[in-house]
């Protein structure tokens, strides 16, 4: 007991010159990111974007956003980041807040807020936010349930409006600074916006798939020129636009019809990535029952999408839920498995490099 409180005594009597000696913390980073380099990756999980050096495992910089984000939109020629944010005042309840938030590359510091109507998704989903391919105008995904699409000018640092898109869903940037949008009846809607992001025109496709029998996944991939989507039971199509025109390529398989009687089926969260050069497509598959689309998965399927062939397995002991491949000439295949662990595979040999702590990626965006 002597010895405590001689202890206290000290420091009682040392506390004054401590506390005069103490600077005030500050809020702004004094850290600059320099980057990003090769095979760096966004790994969105818990409120924030963390990035890390897929070839090294380091972290560069966490991105602070809130816990309502869908994804994280990069713009490398503007060095700056996107991302819808919702605010209550009270945390959990309370006035709401809806903005876009635009983060700049050096210390990712948020540097402007454009505010946006009340009604943003709040479900992470890689194409509820997508940059268009003018450079200048960012489009984010709405529910009420009531669907449209919210068009922010990014140059101007001005919210647009909003394009009612009733029954469709999802952002697929495409040329003309124009988006698609994946409608229930079966179709595609091509959205045509001018210079100033205003809606020049709309156009919708055939049906070109049946919803009740095989409904296409809202997971699509982009492609050097289009997209590619893919559906429940394994078939994939080829999405292009020319001029107002939408086309859609005829349906190719991914699953044979012996694989599809041993029970494989697509299923997990970010389930699939394409490299858009090399063309080739990963894909999460399972063994299981039908509609169990939302199963992790036990192995890996790779596709070359020019032949429109299977090229490789990669199987795992653990499940997996998101998978996400660079998109440099020696690419790294980010895998997470549903115990929040983030691993990192050589996409071209499928060889095992590293796991990554700390990175718990529910979302994973190439850099």
């Amino acid at each position: 007991m002597r010895v405590i409180t001689t202890t206290l005594l000290c420091l009682a009597i040392a506390m004054p010159t401590a506390n005069a000696q103490i600077q005030p913390q500050t809020m702004q980073p004094t850290e600059t990111m320099q980057g990003p380099g090769e095979n760096w990756f966004i790994s969105l999980a818990r409120g924030g974007g963390r990035i890390f050096d897929a070839t090294t495992g380091e972290m560069h910089g966490l991105i602070n956003v809130s816990q309502m984000t869908p994804a994280i939109q990069p713009n490398t020629d503007r060095r700056e980041f996107y991302a819808t944010n919702i605010f209550w005042s009270r945390g959990n309840y309370g006035d709401r807040t809806d903005v876009l938030v635009v983060h700049d590359f050096e210390n990712l510091a948020p540097i402007a807020e454009i505010e946006l109507p009340q009604k943003s998704m709040i479900i992470s989903f890689r194409n509820y936010i997508g940059l268009l391919s003018g450079g200048d105008h960012v489009a984010s995904s709405n529910m009420t349930p009531a669907q449209s699409v919210s068009i922010t000018d990014i140059a101007n640092r001005r919210f647009v409006g909003e394009i009612s898109t009733p029954g469709c869903s999802l952002i697929l940037p495409v040329e003309n600074n124009d988006f698609l949008t994946i409608c229930g009846d079966g179709t595609l809607m091509l959205v045509g916006l001018d210079d100033d992001g205003e809606e020049s025109n709309r156009v919708r496709s055939d049906e070109f798939f049946d919803v009740h029998e095989d409904a296409i996944y809202d997971r699509p991939v982009p492609r050097t020129d289009g997209w590619q989507l893919f559906s429940h039971g394994g078939k994939a199509f080829d999405v292009t636009t020319e001029g107002d025109q939408i086309v859609i390529s005829g349906p190719w398989d991914l699953v044979t019809e012996e694989e599809r009687e041993e029970g494989w089926w697509p299923g997990g969260g970010q389930l699939a990535t394409l490299h858009k050069n090399l063309g080739l497509f990963y894909l999460i598959m399972h063994q299981g029952e039908r509609y169990s689309h939302h199963e992790p998965g036990t192995e890996i399927w790779v596709f070359n999408t020019n032949t429109r062939r299977k090229i490789g397995t990669i199987e795992f002991e653990s499940p997996i839920d998101n998978i996400m491949v660079t998109q440099e000439d020696e690419p790294r295949l980010i895998v997470g498995d549903e115990e929040g662990g983030t691993h990192v595979y050589d996409a071209l040999t499928f060889s095992f490099e590293r796991s990554i702590d700390g990175a718990g990626g529910a979302l994973f965006e190439d850099l």
